[in-house]
């Protein structure tokens, strides 16, 4: 099997490095392709990913940036397909739908997003793609007949148990109690007119964090100097071990929401977006692993956070509802290269039998 890959964000290196990793154990041929993104170069070059950067620009945010970038991945991935000749073609990037039409392979575009909150990537990507491969929590909308629903998450292909572990030495590094903030910069085509954590709401929690334990911030986005003494400063190939170990997250990122919660951390998400995705709201309602705050509501914020610390016992309450979670849901890591390396068999088979997929626990 020969597998081309397309990582255009830093999300997308954690969701695929142990796919590209297991399939070239099994001996399969795959061709790492990105584009410069915020962190994701570092993250690849740490990990020992073999890849080639065919977009080292970062896209400017203007529509004209937007039409340039998606011009030039257009021709970097094209002329890779033409050289490599790859036999599927996955990512969660809307060109590669395109190009699999195109050259006549099939595509996989990973998403754990509802099409109502991604309806331009919905519209552009999954009129032409071959696979849409999501939870079963999360709604595909009108291309529902092209969705390989599976019982997981995506951030299970590197949070479950059994692909990873935290790392000890960065463990023996931290303070005994801390916390996490995370503000991000909203910038995306489907975060438009949406609000999270300002640094007004930021310097908020702070107050009510520091007599608690340390906080450490991490942002995408420029922040005062009078909170740079927070900043955490870590290996970004790290960051996981660092959540794992963090009494609360408080956020605005949706990612890092789910991953606080697959990583036994109790975890705030604080946004526009509460309530809106199928993803977090499985989490939150049945499993009771996060709580959505709408960013209109600081008080309500507060009070959830002052709560919380009163909870002697909260990390192993949180605890014992993920054990249960793992109970239920599959190691989607297993799963995905299996279906990778067995397609088109693989879609019989799991859509014959969907038990199957229960196999990969």
């Amino acid at each position: 099997m020969k597998c081309l890959f397309f990582l255009g964000h830093p999300a997308h290196f954690h969701l695929f490095k142990n796919i590209i990793k297991k399939l070239e154990e099994h001996g399969d041929e795959t061709l790492v392709l990105i584009k410069s993104k915020d962190i994701l170069e570092e993250l690849c070059l740490n990990e020992g990913i073999n890849f080639r950067n065919i977009y080292r620009k970062e896209r400017r945010k203007s529509t004209l940036g937007i039409l340039i970038s998606f011009l030039f991945k257009y021709i970097g991935i094209s002329k890779n397909i033409r050289k490599f000749r790859p036999e599927i073609l996955i990512g969660s990037e809307p060109t590669l739908p395109h190009l699999g039409k195109l050259f006549g392979i099939p595509s996989f575009v990973f998403s754990e997003d509802d099409t109502h909150i991604i309806p331009q990537f919905a519209k552009i990507a999954y009129p032409f793609v071959t696979e849409i491969i999501s939870p079963i929590s999360c709604d595909a909308g009108k291309w529902s007949h092209k969705k390989t629903a599976y019982d997981g998450f995506h951030k299970l292909t590197y949070l479950h148990p059994s692909q990873f572990q935290p790392n000890e030495k960065v463990k023996e590094s931290l303070p005994e109690d801390y916390f996490i903030i995370r503000t991000t910069n909203l910038s995306a085509y489907h975060d438009t007119n949406k609000k999270g954590i300002s640094e007004d709401i930021l310097g908020g929690l702070i107050e009510i964090l520091e007599p608690h334990g340390n906080i450490f911030v991490t942002s995408e986005k420029p922040i005062s100097d009078k909170f740079h003494k927070y900043v955490l400063k870590i290996n970004p190939n790290h960051i996981h071990t660092v959540l794992s170990g963090a009494k609360i997250y408080i956020g605005d990122s949706q990612s890092m929401a789910v991953e606080s919660a697959l990583l036994g951390t109790p975890g705030i998400r604080f946004n526009d977006f509460a309530n809106q995705i199928g993803v977090l709201n499985e989490l939150e309602k049945k499993y009771g692993l996060t709580k959505g705050i709408a960013a209109n509501d600081r008080e309500k914020l507060y009070q959830i956070v002052r709560e919380m610390l009163q909870v002697k016992d909260l990390k192993m309450r949180h605890r014992e509802k993920l054990n249960k979670l793992l109970q239920d849901k599959i190691n989607a890591c297993d799963f995905f290269v299996w279906y990778i390396k067995n397609y088109p068999q693989s879609k019989t088979i799991h859509s014959e039998q969907p038990q199957f997929q229960y196999t990969f626990q």
